[in-house]
């Protein structure tokens, strides 16, 4: 599958996420014939993501978690302007916690220079950090979460209580003020959790299409004090709503 087709599905489930869509619409918001919709929401009905109505689709069920291959293909540009300006809130000589998480793989991937200690659940980043001379990685064992490239559970819980870090680099489905981190799972939650109680600062990676987004079940809540990196599409709305909740905010610009 091309690298423009699995953006195509993962923008189509974003978009059935905001409700039903017909095949008209999708074929003039992505600038492909209606066949190619046809042609994508098949693929997606077969995977169980969705379910084809007269004319269009629905999701089923709650809203569709994305893969992590899925979740890169999608608003890479903001990432990549996220994981710069990040960078620039780590020292040398830190500790890093990293989450899950496509955001967080755009960072990891820019520390390979950087003299670090890096504490990671992110499967993904291992090839990229096993690089870096400069860089000791610890590696939090557990279950295979695939959607994510990730490990959880009580074995990461157990190596992650024996450690503490100066920051947590995290990811989230969504993001809302005086909520905090929503998610798909609640073991994606109580690791996350965890990340942030053995850390001294807490940075949010976020863009802002994750503010104020609560479509998941299961809640990370977020200490009186963090950061969050986001892009420059955020309102001022959004930015408001997570500034009254303790947060600092930066805008990457794309």
């Amino acid at each position: 599958m091309s690298m423009r087709s699995k953006e195509r599905h993962a923008r189509l489930l974003e978009a059935l996420n905001a409700g039903e869509i017909d095949v008209d619409d999708l074929a003039r918001r992505f600038d492909v014939s209606a066949s190619t919709v046809r042609r994508d929401l098949q693929h997606l009905s077969r995977n169980n993501a969705v379910r084809r109505t007269y004319g269009g689709a629905i999701l089923t069920g709650h809203a569709t978690e994305t893969t992590l291959e899925q979740r890169l293909a999608v608003q890479g540009k903001e990432k990549q302007a996220i994981a710069r300006a990040a960078i620039d809130l780590v020292e040398d000589g830190d500790t890093l916690i990293l989450d899950a998480g496509s955001t967080v793989a755009a960072f990891g991937r820019l520390l390979l220079q950087r003299r670090l200690r890096v504490i990671t659940n992110n499967l993904a980043l291992l090839p990229f950090l096993a690089k870096a001379p400069s860089i000791e990685l610890v590696v939090l064992g557990g279950t295979l979460r695939t959607t994510s490239m990730s490990t959880m559970g009580p074995l990461a819980h157990d190596a992650l209580r024996r450690m503490t870090a100066d920051r947590a680099i995290m990811s989230a489905d969504g993001v809302v003020g005086g909520r905090g981190l929503c998610e798909a799972d609640l073991e994606q939650v109580a690791l996350k959790s965890l990340m942030m109680e053995q850390s001294r600062d807490v940075i949010v990676l976020a863009d802002a299409g994750k503010l104020g987004r609560a479509e998941q079940l299961a809640w990370a809540p977020l200490p009186p004090r963090w950061t969050l990196v986001t892009d420059a599409g955020a309102t001022e709305e959004q930015r408001q709503s997570v500034t009254d909740a303790g947060a600092q905010v930066i805008v990457a610009e794309t």
